[in-house]
């Protein structure tokens, strides 16, 4: 089931990535452009976890997981300069800050170095089989990384600006179920579950540019 489920997802990330090409070859949407290198990282990752069982345990499989953590923690953290794209747009005063201005580059350079320091440099991954699905993960890793528990945080602050100033309930949504799904261990014999979160914050994030985009704020 978890083999389908994947397979899914990676085609879900790969019609977002067309709807964000098309959208940004339409109007330079600043959150789209953001948006892009997170999606294109997921979609990697969900294609990779997809194809390792008909990989199998492989050195080409091994080097191909580890492009995932890389990708990873280079891609994630420009969720930071989405969350100040689309909070740009509400215009609140915030917004004509020097700190509001800067804030995203510094963050954002942190949180990579962070994740690469944490859990790049030192990476050790080993095979896994769960539900019918291989994968290659970090020995001895634990609970979600430090970069992605910030990320959340930012995302989940950025979307009620969102929702107070633009009345768009959905970016909120799609942050809190993020949030619950990873901090709440639901009874389901599935280990694309976490997966499923990303996709659902993927397609509030896109909704969301596009409806910014579409209303011109």
């Amino acid at each position: 089931m978890d083999s389908l489920l994947f397979l899914l997802y990676t085609i879900i990330y790969f019609v977002s990535l067309i709807i964000i090409v098309i959208n940004i070859k339409k109007s330079p949407v600043l959150s789209l452009l953001f948006l892009l290198p997170v999606v294109i990282g997921l979609l990697y990752d969900n294609a990779v976890i997809t194809l390792g069982r008909f990989l199998g345990e492989s050195n080409l499989n091994e080097q191909l997981n580890l492009l995932r953590f890389l990708l990873h923690a280079i891609f994630t953290p420009f969720l930071t300069f989405y969350a100040w794209a689309v909070v740009k747009k509400t215009n609140i005063s915030l917004t004509r800050s020097l700190v509001f201005r800067i804030a995203p580059y510094v963050i954002t350079a942190i949180l990579i170095i962070i994740e690469l320091y944490n859990e790049v440099i030192s990476l050790q991954i080993a095979p896994k089989w769960e539900y019918g699905v291989l994968t290659y993960s970090s020995v001895g890793s634990s609970g979600p990384p430090l970069m992605v528990i910030i990320v959340a945080i930012i995302l989940l602050i950025a979307s009620i600006i969102v929702l107070v100033k633009q009345k768009w309930v959905w970016f909120f949504i799609g942050s809190l179920v993020m949030i619950i799904m990873n901090a709440v261990k639901i009874p389901v014999n599935s280990g694309a579950l976490t997966n499923l979160s990303e996709v659902i914050l993927i397609a509030s994030l896109l909704a969301t540019s596009l409806f910014q985009a579409r209303k011109h704020y």
